[in-house]
């Protein structure tokens, strides 16, 4: 296996092109060679176990067709490979690059070869009293030319391949950006209806909001003792609640990879997996949901207010 598939990065791939089309094993093993131009070719010890173990966790599916497994991608499958678009963007420019690099080891492997010949081929004229068009020397000679023309083959499909990489390279850049661009679009827009909901409906900022704000906020009802209740433009305060620390030991497990747009993009995605998980295990109810919101108005006008230019 390359090293550009380390990792557990050809699960990744194996869910692009079954993304691309239902294959089966064969046909999915043909295109892994076709797309590293026929300098690698995985074995089927190598696809098939991890073809069932993507079937196990529910990410692919199949269906028999003439005897054959034919693999289809599921929504899970999908899910994850849109989670992961960036990964797969950086993986899709390695492989081409690594097809680069395979022919050009390739190239100079011929040309080396083709050295070693010509030289071999003036020590026996040298050696020869007269230069005899024996078979011997035919065979060398065609030998020769035949040396010379795989390495002019080599050398223009490695110059090919390399332009091809460079442009692939240059519209995966554009891509990425365009969408780092439609991400803080997004952003933007649902912090905006969340600052008119919870400007509606007199939101109220409590524990969750200040567990994710990394400060403690506490939430003012109507008819508490204790309540003061002043409106301060979106966030209120009970005199008499306790407060919630931020858990600061949050998301330490993701690596910066020295692209803020694309860390902050990461974080979001644990934010909401976290907020999702929550209200799978303990259920959301319509007040709930209300008091949720307003804390989501509350945390984004906060976020975007980080975010926003100081002057």
């Amino acid at each position: 296996m390359p090293p550009v598939f380390a990792h557990g990065r050809l699960r990744l791939y194996l869910l692009k092109l079954l993304d691309e089309a239902p294959r089966h094993g064969y046909e999915v093993i043909r295109l892994l060679e076709e797309r590293f131009q026929g300098l690698y070719a995985p074995s089927a010890g190598t696809v098939y176990p991890r073809l069932a173990k993507l079937e196990a966790e529910g990410l692919v599916t199949y269906a028999t067709e003439g005897g054959r497994k034919v693999y289809s991608i599921t929504e899970a499958g999908r899910a994850e490979l849109a989670d992961r678009g960036g990964e797969l963007a950086d993986l899709e420019l390695e492989i081409r690059d690594s097809v680069s690099e395979l022919a050009a080891e390739i190239r100079d492997d011929v040309r080396g070869a083709a050295g070693a010949l010509r030289r071999e081929m003036r020590a026996a004229a040298s050696a020869s009293a007269a230069p005899v068009e024996d078979a011997s020397w035919v065979a060398a000679k065609e030998e020769l030319r035949k040396a010379r023309q795989e390495w002019k083959e080599q050398a223009r499909r490695a110059k090919d391949e390399s332009r091809r990489a460079r442009e692939e390279a240059q519209a995966a850049r554009r891509q990425a950006k365009e969408a780092q661009e439609r991400a803080r679009e997004e952003v933007m827009r649902i912090a905006s209806q969340f600052q008119e909901q919870f400007a509606k409906s007199g939101g109220m900022l409590g524990n969750l909001a200040g567990s994710w704000l990394g400060g403690a906020t506490t939430t003012a009802r109507p008819g508490d003792a204790g309540a003061t209740g002043a409106d301060t433009g979106g966030t209120t305060t009970d005199a008499t609640a306790g407060t919630a620390a931020a858990d600061p030991h949050w998301a330490e497990d993701l690596t910066p990879t020295g692209d803020p747009a694309r860390d902050l993009d990461r974080l979001l995605d644990r934010f909401r997996d976290d907020i999702r998980d929550a209200a799978r295990d303990h259920g959301v109810t319509p007040a709930g949901l209300a008091e949720v919101r307003a804390h989501l108005a509350a945390t984004a006008d906060r976020i975007t207010g980080t975010l926003r230019p100081r002057r």
